[in-house]
């Protein structure tokens, strides 16, 4: 039971307390570092393993050692200093997975320095909507991504991340030095270190606002290590040598949370696909007997349906444990892969932005064929389901908002005292924007979404920043965008549209318009005409009516 219930009567089975509406995570607490001055890097350095290997490219074959790694982290972060980086100061992150995500983040967050992380496949528009807001010192990227950061901002300084191949590019850009330069330079026994306080800024992750733009999420030192050490006691890490397989994104918190951090603290190797190919990520598990795999629901269900195949082609037996995130699962897809995967077992997560990741999880196969479920309240985590109308807090069975209030719950938005406020309130509680129950064994079940983004393949999509752009465009007078289910990708965008008199603008034309200016998963990929958006009185649009409309015809 979470620490402030010891004093309270809390039912055993479902974790709920009566006097105070509170339910209690039902796992055993984990202990937290008590030191005012610990930045996440350290900690993950000052855990004990037996880990030889902490990084394979799963293209080239290179293998980055544990020794490896935290002298080259030891080496950037000097470079950094000697660059005059400070706590405090943002560097930017534009880089698909690569073994070297992690060494930038690291070195970066040793120093106090914070790392804000943007989508490869972001626009230079919407690059440079981040970098005004969160104004970065320095920026890191690969050749291919250079000229993204060069139209989005010309006097940024940039780091090449580079594979030391004397990468030669034609850029305006303001390249001061390359990863491999600052690898090589050999770290100084004696130099000046800030302290940097467990409160203080670790990362600044964007995450998609459903009012409209995305909003900074600003996580702590003691956010991460308590995701960090949330991650190792989950998986029971410490207690063998274990290979993860890295196919989620490490600009997201999912992939951040699990592979530029959490897992290293074990030890375990993590083996980098720099993008996500199906056939590439079963015969990386079979060539280096991976024993984890984290996906996203697409890719289980892509599993499912090519599962005679696989298993005729690819060796899976080292294969222990799939995590899925991003959505819970169905009865039909847990049953579907237990049944052709019998050795594998299915463990699903839930976690926001805002938690650092952290919030719920099934940790056996058990827990997880509670069909539907997101799981067990993490250790340390407490959660209040809340009546949206009233504000009250409900008991077991009933449906209402999920607050969660835990060591990884955020600081607040970045520079917006009045999204922090409407997110997080007096007493630290988040609420997450999701309807939710809890039932009589304590398991979370998400009902709906209060919020209203479109999640594509695991990505958001916040429907207003589309909408914004279809009512620039000359011929459209009003304009709403929704979800709509796909079995494939979950959900995409469907826009419906009110064209101005005497118009005629076509479906693709609408689609064309958006696609030139959107990473390609917030593309429009279904458009309605009809003759009005309906509304609320004060305006907002009734999405759950659209919806309604547009999925009575499936």
């Amino acid at each position: 039971m979470a620490d402030n219930s010891s004093n309270l009567t809390v039912n055993p089975r479902s974790g709920f307390c009566k006097s105070n509406s509170v339910f209690y995570s039902k796992r055993k607490p984990i202990p937290l570092p008590q030191t005012d001055f610990l930045d996440v890097t350290t900690f993950i350095l000052s855990r004990p393993h037996h880990g030889k290997t902490a990084f394979i490219d799963a293209a080239t074959g290179r293998q980055l050692s544990f020794k490896d790694l935290w002298r080259a982290v030891d080496s950037v972060s000097m470079c950094l200093h000697d660059m005059g980086i400070r706590k405090g100061q943002v560097i930017l992150l534009l880089s698909p997975n690569s073994i070297f995500f992690p060494i930038v983040c690291l070195s970066v967050m040793w120093l106090g320095a914070i790392i804000t992380t943007t989508n490869p496949l972001n626009t230079p528009r919407e690059i440079a909507k981040q970098i005004a807001d969160s104004k970065p010192s320095l920026a890191f990227t690969t050749p291919e991504l250079v000229s993204k950061l060069t139209e989005s901002s010309s006097s940024l300084p940039i780091v090449l991340i580079d594979d030391e191949i004397g990468t030669s590019i034609k850029t305006k850009a303001k390249i001061v030095s390359t990863l491999s330069e600052m690898v090589k330079r050999e770290p100084r026994e004696s130099r000046v270190r800030e302290r940097v306080n467990q409160n203080d800024t670790a990362t600044l992750l964007y995450s998609s606002g459903t009012t409209g733009e995305s909003k900074g999420v600003v996580s702590s030192h003691k956010n991460l290590i308590a995701m960090v050490q949330t991650i190792v006691e989950r998986f029971r890490l410490n207690e063998g040598s274990h290979k993860f397989v890295c196919t989620v994104p490490m600009f997201h918190i999912y992939g951040l949370a699990a592979f530029a951090t959490g897992i290293l603290a074990s030890g375990s190797t993590i083996i980098v696909l720099s993008k996500f190919e199906m056939g590439e990520m079963l015969s990386t598990i079979e060539k280096y007997q991976a024993t984890y795999l984290p996906l996203v629901p697409p890719i289980l269900v892509a599993m499912i349906n090519g599962a005679d195949q696989i298993r005729a082609k690819y060796d899976l037996s080292s294969l222990q444990s799939v995590l899925s995130g991003g959505a819970p699962l169905s009865k039909e897809v847990i049953e579907g892969f237990s049944n052709n995967y019998p050795g594998v077992t299915i463990l699903q997560g839930y976690g926001l932005t805002e938690s650092t990741g952290i919030g719920a999880s099934t940790d056996t196969l058990e827990e997880s064929r509670r069909y539907g479920t997101a799981g067990l309240l993490s250790p340390n985590t407490e959660a209040k389901i809340v009546d949206p109308e009233s504000g009250k807090a409900l008991p077991v069975n009933q449906t209402g908002e999920l607050w969660l209030r835990a060591p990884s719950v955020m600081k607040g938005y970045f520079s917006n005292a009045e999204a922090t406020s409407s997110a997080i309130d007096s007493e630290g509680w988040l609420r997450t924007g999701d309807l939710c129950y809890i039932d009589d064994d304590g398991f979370i079940f998400v009902v709906d979404r209060l919020k209203e983004l479109i999640k594509y393949k695991g990505y958001q999509v916040p429907p207003a920043e589309l909408e914004a752009l279809l009512l620039a465009h000359p011929e459209i007078s009003d304009a709403a965008v929704i979800s709509f289910p796909d079995k494939n990708v979950g959900q995409f965008p469907m826009a419906y549209v009110v064209r101005k008199a005497g118009s005629n603008l076509s479906e693709k034309a609408v689609q064309d318009f958006i696609a030139g200016q959107v990473a390609p998963y917030k593309r429009i990929r279904r458009v309605a005409f009809i003759a009005a958006i309906p509304k609320n009185p004060s305006g907002k649009i009734l999405r759950k009516d659209l919806i309604k409309l547009a999925t009575s015809k499936l």
